[in-house]
């Protein structure tokens, strides 16, 4: 792809190193910015830098917020002693769309995936056996994608935690195998949620 332009072409590579973005939709993307009032690319900036140089990690769910507790876990109205364990971010914001359930959630920030060198030790699994250590939490939920690296997640950290006094569940198949949750549509996810089955049940289908 020939540029006419340095800065447009360096602008066309930082767009495209985003997921999904190829080089042709990079340069309609910047064409666009380029078409734009000043001040709309000044505002996309601004927010950018802003969520890089700003946004924290919910210290007691490491869910994305702008505090250093999220509103969800500072939220009286939350049921505490249940936990829903989840990938990242989309899956917290996918669930809560669905407006059935009302406790909190431990965000792991991926799940273990050996192909891609993503261990245990680099996802929040040891936070989360903490909380479960300190007694205050009676139920977790296993909400991971039905992949073969979000039944291996929940399975491990099924075996770190089986030792203690806690209920453990997951969410109905309604989910079909291999779907990623964010994809899922809201009615089949709130069913799936609310008809959550034991997890050592789903061990033996």
């Amino acid at each position: 792809m020939d540029f006419s332009s340095k800065l447009l072409e360096n602008a066309v590579n930082e767009v495209s190193r985003l997921p999904g973005i190829g080089k042709r939709t990079a340069l309609r993307l910047v064409l666009h910015l380029l078409k734009q009032p000043t001040e709309n690319t000044k505002y996309l900036t601004e927010a950018l830098a802003s969520l890089r140089n700003d946004v924290k990690s919910c210290r007691k769910c490491h869910n994305i917020s702008d505090t250093v507790l999220c509103d969800i876990c500072a939220s009286s109205n939350r049921n505490a002693e249940i936990v829903c364990v989840v990938e990242d971010i989309r899956d917290v914001m996918a669930i809560e769309n669905t407006a059935q359930y009302r406790g909190l959630y431990h965000v792991l920030g991926g799940k273990i995936s050996p192909i891609e060198g993503v261990g245990p030790q680099n996802l929040q699994i040891e936070s989360l056996v903490e909380k479960v250590k300190e007694g205050e939490i009676k139920e977790l939920i296993f909400a991971l994608s039905s992949t073969m690296e979000g039944d291996t997640t929940n399975f491990y950290i099924y075996k770190q935690i089986e030792k203690y006094a806690i209920k453990t569940s997951t969410i109905a198949r309604g989910i079909s195998v291999g779907d990623e949750l964010e994809f899922a549509d809201e009615i089949t996810l709130g069913r799936s949620i609310v008809n959550r089955i034991p997890f050592a049940q789903s061990l033996k289908s």
